[in-house]
């Protein structure tokens, strides 16, 4: 009798353990998937900083490769496109600014940018989910575009300013 019962407990222990593997892979799929839809627009640039931004060469090929991103339906495309990304935001890094953007204010969001594009490569390396690191790489790139307006909007003559005082 004693056998029989040490028999049941082994067999109902192991076949509980097979059960649990099982339902813990397929949850784990369905929260990796890359949600492209999700994104957020880009925020348009207005005409002034246009013109400043189109001999920008770094910045142009940072902005091709977020429209790659774009593009990007599953985790393999967003992995190509953030190495993509990271190596073009180092060529922006080192390169040269225009002269009214070389400012703390557009390479502190630059850097806002750089932080979340390795949260996004973390995500993907790790196999966490990435939509969400996604989305606030994005939100931070619009962070960068939208101060480009903000210099373009507000500039001040200093000569004017000097003088006055």
């Amino acid at each position: 009798m004693r056998k029989l019962l040490v028999l049941v407990v082994i067999t109902s222990y192991l076949l509980g353990c097979k059960k649990n593997e099982a339902v813990a892979t397929t949850t784990q799929q369905v929260d990796l998937e890359f949600n492209y839809q999700k994104m957020p627009d880009k925020i348009a640039i207005n005409p002034d900083a246009a013109v400043l931004v189109e001999n920008w060469e770094e910045f142009n090929a940072l902005n091709a490769s977020i429209d790659v991103l774009y593009k990007a339906t599953n985790n393999e495309d967003l992995a190509l496109a953030v190495d993509d990304l990271i190596e073009k935001e180092k060529n922006l890094e080192t390169g040269k600014y225009p002269e009214l953007f070389d400012s703390f204010q557009v390479k502190s969001r630059q850097q806002v940018l750089r932080t979340y594009l390795y949260k996004v490569k973390a995500s993907i390396l790790e196999n966490q989910p990435t939509t969400e690191p996604t989305i606030q790489m994005l939100e931070a790139y619009n962070a960068l575009r939208k101060q480009l307006n903000v210099i373009m909007n507000s500039q001040l003559d200093k000569k004017i300013i000097l003088d006055e005082i």
